[in-house]
């Protein structure tokens, strides 16, 4: 039987779960960036905190796409 947490580890990098997540985050990441950030970013005035602070607001909804989605595929799998 194969360890479990390598079996996510290798979905998760998967091209098809990265690309999804990818696509999510992106969408996700701005409008989020935007309602948080957005008057820091048309002033372009932006400290590393804020920079740290708009990378995690895209991190979030990769990380949370990427969870879903291998969830999804092992629950998919075991039905099978």
């Amino acid at each position: 039987m194969s360890d479990p947490s390598t079996k996510f580890i290798t979905l998760a990098l998967s091209n098809k779960v990265v690309f999804s997540a990818l696509k999510v985050s992106i969408i996700v990441g701005t409008l989020l960036a935007m309602i948080n950030h957005g008057s820091t970013l048309l002033e372009m005035n932006l400290s590393g905190e804020k920079i740290t602070q708009i990378l995690l607001t895209y991190l979030v909804p990769y990380c949370v796409s990427t969870y879903s989605s291998v969830k999804a595929i092992q629950g998919h799998q075991k039905q099978n």
